[in-house]
């Protein structure tokens, strides 16, 4: 049984890496105590106690009990709770006491909301958390990357993020991306020599990789020598902790933030400036300014976000959507312009071989010998042509012996495999027709090779009419040539000359059939798909004209390259449909588009999609996508369907529309009772409601509004990209804000002149008008149009009428006395209906004259 490490956990984490990386492989298993065949489970579970998750940086997870104390050191609560304690110390315990029972049950209340939808969100993330393949009791399995220790034995493939640093033990032509530690940007080939010679620069060692970097071709084999923190990355991470772009959910929120701050701000300043002015006792003054301060301020706001955002992942996910972070939920609803190569998306994606051609248009056994030996023995990413040519019957392969491999990259676009038959060597090269030609000088035709003239002669534009004429029926090829050589060690591109062009592997991959009326409808709900690929025009423009997917022109990646940055802004406004387009110029097209203020989502899936996604203000990839793309994106979906995308985006509006819903009412409603407070703090001889009385409306009305996040949301609101607008909830509060104090007066008017109501009745008769008024309205706020047409949800109607019935009954009940209440008579409730009418019938005017404002000006505007 192999024991736990010693010496790694001695040192710091880059000479760790270092340390172990300049021993040979004997050394470096003797030292870590494992072999070629890894560790068993219970050796990693013992090794995983001992050196913690695989983690650059930890991640320092809070008790329940941390989390819900953290609840308490919100200023304002800090300061009621200091002011309780005074209320004590003068023998005003019952004030203390209801005080400190609010705030219990509103960070209890807020605590168990946020809890439950943290949890449900982690179990979504865990559904797409990344995978690292290692060798287990001698068996190859996928596990969670942060459940990895050094010792493990693990492989790479094309695609794969290297979970942790390693020393490798076995390579086929592996070529690492390693940007991320060096700044590098070309590719580095891994080889297995340089044991005793390793460079000063750990991220220069050959025989070596590291956390942070991607596999971009090959295979390999690695022993984990460092994982989390003692990797040479986690060093880099733990000094360069940054946290993630501010999204445009975030920055909305810190802008409303800033906005109910001011008001705030000013308010106190006003209540402590009449209380002095006005000779009000300073204690009761200041106690009651701050009860103002907690009404005004939405102190629910991070739960309901929260809860709204956790509900709105569940639904996604029931969707077949997974969203990796909260926060781009509503950047995914906001999306107007979506970016998608057509594989998959448009296309079926399950490619087939429809036939193997030679230059004189018959099925050719040669050209799918030669296609199906480069396929074979190719060690980088797979792509679906590759799996569409295995799928077939193996021909004949004895007798070929493979000697190397020149990889597939995307300015080249072939791949070239050079096999040993009998005592020459074989280079076989396939990828794109148009770059295979470039480097071909014959032809093979009918068992015999003839020269190929250049561009514009005879056969070369007969070899070109082939592939335009299939391509342009929707046919996807590769051509493939070869060439003969002497064997030798090793081959590079500078081989990939004078080659015999041989003929052409034809695949067919579907149309999808409910993708044309997937893309109307993303067009009814105001998203513009555009088509951005790597295939030639031909197929390109037949595919999409087969989905009713219209551009005025196609544009291809050479044109791209002639571009400015200023043209392109122009053009990508415009056409909807590129080809032939490298990732740099993928990159190029979406960065113009965000230039001109369209919100992008880029769905992508394999290695060259990366950047894109990165790029793109919503990076989507799905659960078979390669390690790197699903890495850089934040929505994973469970199936590659436009479809499900577009169900997602619809329930990421709902979710961000829930949520405003929730800061229109908070910002009106409160803000009109905060000001009518404010307002009869100065003509009353005593205060309009006590401290207790406001802290409890507040946490009542914020009860009310717990269930927003189940409400039903417009259609006309999903129908188009819904964006933060922070002048709309301003207005919202200066213009609506002020109705509800016009009745909030004339229950004073009512209370004194009516019902001569002293102290307490006047309280009483207050609490119960401001908090039906401030939580009733939601029935108005919640729906652009006619509130009558749009039914809001079960328990939002249920929390809602509860609280206000609550309210109402409070009074009659024995807690009204020691609250400060006392019962009301029958007829206050007359008026108390004939106000609420009236208040909402004109709040629904007045939200009707806003809302058209806002319409016109968008108009204006465009």
């Amino acid at each position: 049984m192999k024991t736990a490490i010693q010496a790694p956990a001695q040192v710091p984490a880059s000479e760790a890496s270092d340390e172990l990386l300049r021993l040979s492989l004997p050394q470096i298993f003797a030292r870590l105590q494992t072999d070629e065949h890894g560790l068993s489970d219970a050796e990693a579970a013992r090794r995983l106690e001992r050196y913690g998750l695989n983690e650059p940086v930890a991640t320092v997870k809070n008790t329940l009990l941390a989390q819900f104390l953290r609840l308490f050191l919100n200023p304002l609560v800090l300061i009621l709770l200091f002011a309780s304690g005074i209320s004590i110390v003068l023998g005003e315990t019952v004030d203390a006491t209801i005080i400190i029972a609010i705030v219990m049950l509103s960070n209890t209340l807020n605590f168990a909301q946020t809890y439950r939808s943290q949890r449900i969100v982690e179990r979504l993330r865990a559904e797409v958390a990344p995978t690292a393949t290692v060798l287990r009791n001698g068996n190859w399995r996928n596990v969670p990357r942060q459940q990895l220790v050094p010792g493990d034995v693990i492989r790479l493939r094309a695609g794969d993020l290297v979970p942790a640093d390693a020393r490798l033990i076995e390579v086929k032509d592996l070529h690492v991306q390693q940007a991320a530690l060096t700044g590098e940007s070309l590719p580095v080939e891994k080889q297995l020599d340089g044991d005793a010679a390793a460079p000063n620069n750990l991220a220069e060692i050959q025989n070596g990789v590291f956390l942070g970097t991607s596999i971009v071709s090959g295979s390999g084999q690695a022993v984990i020598v460092a994982t989390g923190s003692h990797t040479s990355f986690g060093d880099i991470a733990a000094h360069l902790v940054q946290r993630a772009p501010e999204t445009e959910f975030e920055r909305g929120i810190r802008h409303f933030g800033l906005l109910i701050m001011q008001t705030v701000f000013f308010l106190v300043i006003f209540i402590v400036m009449v209380g002095l002015i006005g000779r009000h006792p300073p204690f009761e003054t200041v106690l009651f300014a701050i009860a103002l301060a907690v009404g005004l301020t939405p102190e629910f706001l991070p739960m309901i976000t929260t809860v709204t955002l956790g509900q709105g992942a569940m639904r996604m996910a029931k969707r077949k959507v997974i969203v990796k972070r909260l926060e781009a939920i509503q950047n995914f609803g906001s999306i107007d312009i979506l970016c998608s190569d057509k594989t998959g998306t448009i296309t079926s994606g399950e490619t087939h071989l429809q036939s193997a051609l030679g230059l004189d248009e018959r099925p050719s056994p040669r050209v799918f010998l030669l296609g199906y030996l480069n396929s074979s023995y190719e060690t980088g990413f797979k792509s679906p042509l590759d799996a569409a040519i295995l799928a077939e019957p193996t021909p004949d392969v004895q007798g070929y012996r493979k000697l190397d491999e020149i990889p597939f990259d995307f300015e080249r676009r072939l791949l070239s495999i050079v096999v040993q038959h009998e005592d020459q060597a074989l280079l076989i090269t396939k990828g794109a027709p148009e770059s295979v030609l470039a480097h071909c000088t014959t032809y093979e035709l009918a068992g015999e090779q003839h020269p190929l003239d250049g561009p514009g002669g005879e056969q070369y534009n007969a070899a070109t009419e082939i592939y335009r004429r299939l391509s342009e029926q929707g046919y996807r090829l590769l051509a493939v040539a070869h060439r003969t050589l002497p064997v030798r060690p090793c081959y590079s591109t500078a081989d990939e000359q004078q080659l015999v062009l041989q003929g052409f592997l034809v695949f067919a991959d579907p149309v999808k059939e409910d993708v044309a009326q997937v893309l109307q409808d993303l067009r009814r709900d105001g998203v513009q798909v555009k088509i951005i690929s790597g295939d030639n025009e031909l197929v390109t423009r037949h595919v999409c004209q087969r989905v009713r997917l219209a551009s005025p022109r196609v544009v291809l990646g050479q044109e791209i390259e002639r571009m400015t940055d200023t043209a392109l802004v122009q053009v990508v406004e415009q056409v909807n449909i590129f080809a032939r387009v490298s990732p740099v110029q993928k990159n190029r097209i979406i960065q113009a588009l965000k230039i001109r203020k369209h919100v992008v989502g880029y769905m992508g899936d394999g290695i060259n999609d990366a950047p894109s996604l990165h790029t793109a203000d919503v990076g989507i990839s799905v659960a078979s996508a390669v390690d790197v793309a699903r890495d850089a994106a934040s929505i994973i979906l469970l199936e590659q369907s436009l479809q499900v995308l577009h169900q997602g985006i619809l329930e990421g509006r709902k979710a961000f529309g829930n949520v405003i819903k929730y800061l229109l009412m908070g910002t009106s409603s409160n803000f009109g009772n905060m000001f009518s407070m404010a307002g009869a703090y100065v003509f009353l001889p005593f205060l309009p409601m006590l401290a207790t009385q406001i802290l409890l409306n507040n946490f009542l009305y914020d009860f009310a509004q717990i269930t927003i996040p189940t409400d039903n949301v417009d259609a006309a609101y999903v129908k188009k990209p819904q964006h933060w607008d922070i002048g709309l909830i301003r207005r919202f509060m200066i213009f609506i804000g002020p109705i509800s104090s016009i009745f909030d007066f004339l229950t004073f008017f009512l209370m004194l002149r009516v019902f001569q109501a002293g102290e307490a009745l006047f309280h009483t008769g207050w609490f119960v008008e401001s908090l039906a008024t401030q939580t009733l309205v939601i029935f108005i706020i919640r729906t652009v149009g006619n509130p009558f047409r749009s039914r809001p949800s079960i328990p939002l109607t249920i929390t809602t009428i509860g609280v206000v019935l609550i309210g109402a009954i409070l009074p009659f009940t024995p807690l009204g006395s020691p609250l400060g209440f006392t019962p009301l008579p029958p007829l206050y409730f007359f008026f108390l209906g004939l106000m609420v009418a009236v208040y909402l019938f004109l709040v629904q005017l007045v939200k009707g004259w806003l809302m058209r404002n806002l319409a016109n000006h968008a108009v204006r505007t465009k």
